[in-house]
């Protein structure tokens, strides 16, 4: 008995853990229906079907693109940080980023970190929460309860988010007591894109119109997600 445990190899402790089987995610595709889910490119499905255990991560990172904001715009950013600054503060071009996403396991969604390098000074960090519930079945909290109800589409290219209402919730969230806020307050439109780009990375554009006050901010970050467990050779 002696001789053959002596005889076992001993682990590889350089080799990381085993990757652990993949959850698969229906909610997203519930909610664009069968047609439109179809209507995406592979990549796009893979990515937004992905369901993470407790304790996971997915991270993407990249850099920013393209930043523009008008003069209402800039004021509105700055407006946003009384509720945790959920909009780009800065234009800084050729910047790093990175966007972390881990299950909201009480909540039954999903928590969105996104990390925005800036040319001086430290990053800016913008938490926000989505979860599947509402009149359009997503939800997006940004802070001290203020939140969008997202309508979802889908072309050939990518998967759209849809601003279809801001509210803003009060107590418990269980309680469902929540106000919505009138036209005339609403920042304008927004929209944000996950447009594929073929070569396994994608953009995230993030666009806000205003009805009167026009082109408010637009965001484009080009991002590919970074494996958690990175392949290694056993030497």
């Amino acid at each position: 008995m002696n001789r053959i445990a002596e005889a076992r190899p001993a682990p590889d402790q350089d080799l990381p853990p085993p990757a652990p089987a993949e959850l698969h995610d229906l909610r997203f595709r519930a909610l664009l229906g069968e047609a439109g889910w179809s209507r995406l490119p592979q990549a796009v499905r893979d990515r937004f079907s992905k369901r993470l255990r407790p304790g996971m991560a997915v991270t993407y990172v990249g850099e920013i693109t393209e930043s523009r904001r008008n003069a209402a715009g800039r004021v509105l950013a700055q407006l946003c940080r009384l509720i945790g600054a959920p909009l780009p503060l800065h234009d800084d071009l050729g910047v790093a980023a990175v966007v972390t996403v881990t299950e909201d396991g009480p909540a039954g969604g999903q928590f969105w970190t996104r990390m925005y390098n800036r040319a001086h000074g430290f990053p800016q960090v913008i938490h926000s929460s989505k979860r599947f519930a509402g009149p359009t079945g997503l939800e997006e909290y940004l802070g001290w309860g203020f939140g969008i109800a997202l309508a979802v589409s889908a072309d050939e290219t990518a998967l759209h988010f849809h601003s279809h209402g801001y509210f803003l919730a009060l107590g418990p969230a269980r309680l469902g007591l929540r106000l919505r806020l009138p036209a005339w307050l609403a920042p304008g439109v927004l929209t944000i894109s996950h447009v594929d780009q073929g070569d396994g990375g994608f953009a995230f554009v993030l666009d806000l119109r205003h009805p009167l006050l026009g082109p408010m901010l637009r965001q484009v970050g080009m991002f590919r997600e970074r494996p958690a467990y990175p392949q290694e050779t056993r030497r």
